[in-house]
């Protein structure tokens, strides 16, 4: 029997792996607190219950990772991909997005099974340069889905009559924002990404464009502001709205933020005291536009809000560290809180080239009626966002922590 000097030192693990583990891990931190009825809910069909994003995660490294790039891999169930494939044309049928409900099974502890078999497959092949990027865009893709995650189940235990919460709040003090302004004299700016680090596809090629003198407001808008356009018949006014949002407020009687009731809000704690000057989120485009018209200035473009945010830093403000209730509470950072979106539609920049395969229908393909929304929210994991970063959502959408920054002319 070999004694404890007899055994090969451990090999240490590499940032690659800490980085591998720790994102994974997160995943499944974030479903602890579920049920396996919890996991398998899903509320309407933008969202996905929280298992399938588990089982999904894990799809993407082992179809584009284990399949395609590791000759005798075999699948850990041949049926599986048909399920948890999202819109990927190049894979073949899939499931219909609007039943992932109905998947009570596999169960979550499958799903789980699922992840610990892929993860122990991934890790041996986290030293090959040549599946680096591919990794990269998997882990990222990964920390997308679990904001996804949490969202979608917001709004799942939303609709339940007991208002559950997912878990215990996050007691954080309410910091109000500056009310000042972030100025530019404006000039010939270079927009994107270009250098060194990881970024979507989307987010580049690097090019120039023209940017007039503005001012990007220090705070978001916040929770008392956002009620104060409701008593002055924010709602009601039709000329403080864009056509398309004015007809959306119509047919769909919005009167208030999503989740809000009286002077209470649903939250992942349950419901709550509205924290009058926290960032309100869980606007659309057409509310943010309509506020700002209120307001007496503009949303931003996404190349001023790009450039204003050149010296900031990305990991700032309130951004998800820890498998909790995440809920806005404001800072003077220029990222957290809330999306924050901008006037600007969603398109490809010059000379963009979507990546050659399957990938390549990641962000492309998306590149029509949807904004842009910059900065980060309290739910996107710490470090996952930069000043390039290019969400994005149709206009009448709310479900995400959205919120709103002003901009105006100088």
């Amino acid at each position: 029997m070999a004694t404890t000097s007899d055994r090969p030192p451990a090999r240490p693990v590499t940032l690659t792996e800490e980085r591998y583990r720790s994102i994974r891990e997160l995943s499944e931190q974030l479903v602890a607190p579920l049920s396996d009825a919890d996991a398998t809910l899903q509320s309407m069909p933008d969202a996905s219950p929280a298992k399938w994003h588990l089982a999904h995660t894990t799809w993407f490294f082992e179809t584009f990772v284990l399949r395609d790039n590791c000759p005798g891999y075999r699948l850990f169930n041949e049926s599986w991909p048909f399920l948890f494939n999202s819109y990927y044309e190049a894979e073949g049928p899939r499931h219909a997005r609007p039943m992932r409900g109905m998947l009570s099974r596999p169960s979550l502890k499958d799903v789980l099974a699922y992840r610990r078999h892929v993860d122990s497959h991934v890790e041996r092949v986290l030293g090959r340069a040549d599946l680096a990027a591919l990794i990269e865009l998997g882990l990222n893709h990964e920390q997308q889905h679990q904001e996804l995650l949490l969202t979608d189940l917001k709004h799942a235990l939303s609709l339940n009559p007991l208002k559950p919460a997912y878990s215990a709040p996050v007691r954080r003090p309410t910091t109000r924002g500056s009310s000042g302004w972030h100025t530019c004299e404006g000039g010939v700016m270079r927009i994107g990404h270009a250098g060194e680090g990881f970024a979507f596809d989307n987010e580049g090629p690097s090019h120039e464009v023209v940017v007039e003198p503005f001012a990007l407001a220090s705070g978001l808008v916040t929770n008392q502001e956002w009620a104060d356009f409701i008593a002055d018949g924010g709602y009601r006014d039709p000329s403080l709205w864009l056509s398309d949002g004015w007809a959306w407020v119509q047919a769909s009687a919005i009167d208030a933020p999503l989740y809000w009731r009286e002077d209470e809000a649903f939250t992942l704690a349950g419901m709550q005291h509205r924290e009058p000057d926290a960032p309100v989120t869980h606007v659309s485009f057409y509310e943010a536009d309509a506020f700002a018209t209120w307001a007496g200035h503009r949303l931003p473009t996404e190349f001023e809000w790009e450039t204003a945010a050149r010296g900031h830093d990305p990991a700032g403000g309130v951004q998800l560290d820890e498998a909790a209730a995440v809920h806005p509470s404001g800072s003077q950072s220029l990222f957290g809180d809330g999306w924050q979106w901008t006037r600007s539609a969603y398109l490809p920049y010059p000379r963009f080239r979507p990546a050659a395969g399957a990938v390549g229908e990641y962000n492309g393909k998306f590149m029509s009626g949807q904004c842009v929304l910059k900065g980060a929210s309290c739910a996107t994991p710490r470090g996952h966002a930069r000043a390039t970063y290019r969400n994005f959502f149709p206009p009448e959408k709310r479900w995400q922590f959205t919120g709103v920054r002003l901009a105006k002319d100088l």
